[in-house]
Order: structure tokens, then C-alpha cells, then sequence
């Protein structure tokens, strides 16, 4: 059974990149995303629980967030997990529903958000550069053992990279459009 393994090898770049678009949609570029508010963890019946399980999550104008809390008794639980969470966003408590106001992005602050969206991007490319290694390694196994011949090696290395380019290649994209979404007033 040979090491090597090309969808495993896909499937665990594209794992990155999706990682890399979710760690992306967290970040706050003044449009109302719900994904915005994905990290926070509300103290609730005794255990840290994902918002999204405890209250509905909507946005019912570009600038605005919308939380409505399925209990009366988490109201504050969530408007406090919601001002912990460093987001720069005021809850204005209204019934069972908490709406958020996004406000406009500071120039420096849309540096800081664009600065962050590389240091995610480059985190998804030394996870796809480990995907690679593993690859290339699998390969040296594989030939090591006699399954592959030296020239399916080369074929397969040539593979492997080619796989990896992409990867970095649609990282790239992504960031570039987080980043020109950031930087837009």
C-alpha cells in the first residue's frame, strides 16, 4: 500500500483554505457579517456554549446585527460575551433582542485588520507547506520501498507542487479580497 496519497494531500490543502476563510470572516470590516460574532462563547447554564446556540444571529441592514436570544434568562450572559469579546461593538439591549451597531473602521484600524489577514494568510500557507512535506515524504517512502519507480517519484513530486501552488494561489486571492473589503471606506 503506497503512503502516498493524492486526495488525502487535496483534501487536507483545501482544509486550509477553508480554515483561512473562516478565520477571514471573523474579522470586522464594517459591513454587519454574522460571522462576526462566530468565537464567542457565552457562560450559560453552567458551560462556555457557542452564541449561535443560544440566540439567532441576523443582519438586517449592512450596518446592523441583530441577536435574538431564545431564553429571557441569557439576555445578559450574551450582551456581556458580546462586549468581552474585543470586537469594538456596543450591544443595545432591546427586549429579548440585542442590536448591534457596526460603527465605521478607524484608519489605523483597518492597517491593524489587513496586517492580521496576512499573518492568517501565512498561517494557511505553512499548513499547506506541511501538506506538502508530508507529500514529498510519502513519495520518498513509496520509492524507498520499491511501489513507485524513481520517475513516477518525479512525476508525483511535480504533482505535489503543483498542488501546492494552488493552494498558495487561491491563499492569495482570498487575502487580496479581504484585504481590498478592509481597506474600502
Amino acid at each position: 500500500m503506497p503512503a502516498y496519497n493524492k486526495d488525502d494531500i487535496q483534501r487536507r490543502m483545501h482544509g486550509a483554505v477553508e480554515a483561512l476563510k473562516h478565520d477571514l470572516g471573523g474579522l470586522r470590516t464594517g459591513r454587519a457579517s454574522t460571522t462576526l460574532l462566530d468565537p464567542i462563547q457565552v457562560d450559560v447554564y453552567g458551560a462556555n456554549m457557542p452564541l449561535n446556540q443560544v440566540a439567532t444571529v441576523s443582519a438586517p441592514e449592512p450596518r446592523l446585527l441583530s441577536v435574538q436570544v431564545w431564553d429571557k434568562s441569557n439576555i445578559s450572559a450574551v450582551e456581556k460575551a458580546i462586549r468581552n469579546a474585543g470586537l469594538g461593538i456596543n450591544p443595545i439591549t432591546d427586549g429579548q433582542n440585542i442590536r448591534l451597531p457596526i460603527p465605521d473602521l478607524t484608519e489605523e484600524r483597518r492597517k491593524e485588520l489587513a496586517k492580521l489577514s496576512h499573518q492568517y494568510a501565512e498561517k494557511a500557507k505553512i499548513a499547506v507547506r506541511n501538506v506538502r512535506r508530508d507529500g514529498m515524504d510519502a513519495l520518498k517512502t513509496d520509492e524507498k520501498k520499491k511501489e513507485i519507480s524513481e520517475d513516477d517519484h518525479k512525476r508525483l513530486d511535480a504533482e505535489v507542487q503543483k498542488l501546492t501552488d494552488e493552494a498558495v494561489k487561491e491563499i492569495d486571492q482570498v487575502v487580496a479580497a479581504k484585504e481590498k473589503e478592509i481597506l474600502q471606506k
